[in-house]
């Protein structure tokens, strides 16, 4: 397949279909029973008044084939604010076909153009290749770092853990 594609700032319109491709995602990761949001949800941290998240879509013949989702963050090293890649999918027919390549373009030259110090993003260890591509891109992978999160249950335990850290 070999089909011209376009890159564009997600619409309102395009929630759904990127709602679908974050269930492709996380089929192609072995994480679907991860997945427990909705796109109501997603539609109001794209696109409600107080949006979370920034979101691409890549189309091929008016259909969506892949996105990104990034948000900003921040580092006080540089003390500059930071785009941090939280999602990026093809769909395997699309693949191979610069439409990586294009995204990962476009949100460089988005950081360049907002001042931000740095473009991030996480790759799963077995996913050799993505960090091929990755490495192609000119990304470093950080062997020294590990993500750390806190989620759930445990979340709300820290969140309620000691009731001398009140918030003012």
């Amino acid at each position: 397949m070999d089909s011209q594609f376009i890159l564009r700032p997600a619409q309102p319109e395009d929630t759904t279909a990127i709602f679908e491709l974050i269930k492709a995602l996380a089929e192609y990761e072995q994480l679907t029973h991860a997945v427990t949001g909705s796109d109501e949800a997603l539609q109001e941290h794209l696109f409600g008044s107080h949006p979370y998240v920034e979101a691409l879509v890549a189309e091929c013949d008016g259909k969506a084939v892949g996105f990104a989702l990034y948000f900003y963050n921040y580092s006080t090293f540089l003390t500059k604010p930071g785009i941090y890649l939280e999602d990026l999918f093809i769909l395997p027919e699309y693949r191979r076909q610069g439409i990586g390549k294009a995204i990962f373009k476009y949100l460089a030259q988005l950081a360049v153009e907002r001042d931000c110090g740095r473009l991030e993003w996480s790759v799963l260890d077995w996913n050799e290749p993505a960090i091929a591509f990755y490495r192609q891109m000119g990304a470093k992978i950080l062997e020294d770092w590990q993500i750390c999160r806190v989620t759930d249950t445990a979340l709300t335990h820290l969140a309620n853990s000691d009731p001398r850290v009140n918030r003012v």
